[in-house]
């Protein structure tokens, strides 16, 4: 680590290969914990280079527990997090609203390492428990068309990392790093961006996978459609700007979308906006970007299309239904 500190210390970038080569070492627990959290301090410091993320993420997938879905297309909503807006589970109600038209759904979550609620801690307030069992998790996918992939059962490599992140408190490239490595390796993914930079970086990315994809960021600073102000939306045929009323009917304000001030609160407005009792605001907040990840997945002619079967799914009780059935199957 001394030899990769003083090339980062020098205001240098490292490769592909010596990105991957630490993020590997880091895994097998070859550094200590002041070593780690200096190496990732300097991130804090400077941006992160393509080459460093992709030798990151490649270390990442070559050490985390396989899944397989064979004959399922799934999708994935995720944020990259570190906004500080400390939202509501915005993503994760998505993605029961999606399971809910129909889309299946593998979700790759975590606890919240910058804000009060991540997308685990929301799930595991509500019942559901946390698993790697390729066979359980297929048969949610195909009872409640969604499951819940906890990336620390999936990445053991950063049993060490999660608690310097947590004493941290700030977003680190680690934030950077979740919607690519999804274990589930979905067809299609929706990814909240935090930044305009971010979507640059993940927009090269995304677009040499092949595969469908959309890339989200609220202009003020939201890593989802906030419906606070106008978003940037990024695709494979191109970018575009977006106004809260082409997306959500409305445009709503900071505090409509605020997440309350402990676990146990945003499970309760989760639990209120699934049953189809959220308020205006936070409902079309949901709905737009359930409607967003539907468009993305290409089986949608319109974005107003998918937006109705965003909407049917919510009204109709299908989505609530979804997660029923997920934490029943616990």
């Amino acid at each position: 680590m001394k030899k990769i500190l003083g090339i980062l210390f020098g205001h240098k970038t490292l490769s592909r290969q010596q990105a991957y080569d630490v993020l590997l070492n880091i895994g097998k627990g070859l550094y200590n914990e002041y070593e780690i959290t200096a190496f990732m301090t300097v991130y804090l410091m400077r941006s992160i280079t393509i080459e460093e993320l992709q030798g990151f993420r490649d270390a990442l997938l070559e050490l985390s527990v396989k899944v397989d879905f064979d004959g399922f297309e799934t999708m994935d909503i995720v944020g990259t997090g570190g906004d500080g807006k400390n939202t509501f589970n915005i993503s994760t109600l998505s993605c029961f609203i999606v399971a809910g038209a129909g889309q299946k759904v593998a979700k790759h979550g975590n606890y919240g390492a910058s804000s009060i609620s991540g997308s685990s801690n929301v799930m595991e307030q509500l019942g559901y428990r946390f698993k790697s069992d390729n066979g359980q998790l297929k048969k949610e996918l195909e009872q409640a068309n969604i499951c819940f992939l906890h990336a620390p059962l999936f990445h053991p490599a950063l049993k060490t990392v999660g608690p310097i992140r947590k004493n941290l408190g700030v977003r680190t490239f680690f934030n950077m790093l979740g919607p690519m490595v999804n274990p589930a390796k979905p067809a299609s993914q929706l990814v909240g961006v935090y930044s305009l930079e971010m979507a640059r970086i993940y927009n090269y990315l995304l677009q040499q996978t092949g595969n469908p994809f959309t890339i989200i960021h609220s202009l003020d600073g939201y890593d989802e459609i906030s419906l606070t102000n106008d978003t940037k939306v990024i695709t494979q045929a191109g970018e575009r700007i977006m106004t809260p009323e082409q997306l959500g009917k409305r445009s709503v304000s900071p505090e409509d979308i605020y997440g309350g001030n402990s676990v146990e609160d945003a499970a309760k407005i989760f639990q209120r906006i699934i049953k189809g009792e959220g308020s205006f605001a936070q409902n079309a907040v949901v709905l737009a970007n359930a409607a967003m990840a539907l468009y993305c997945t290409g089986t949608y002619g319109t974005y107003n299309d998918a937006y109705n079967a965003a909407v049917e799914s919510l009204e109709s009780g299908k989505a609530y239904q979804s997660l029923q059935t997920s934490i029943s199957l616990q």
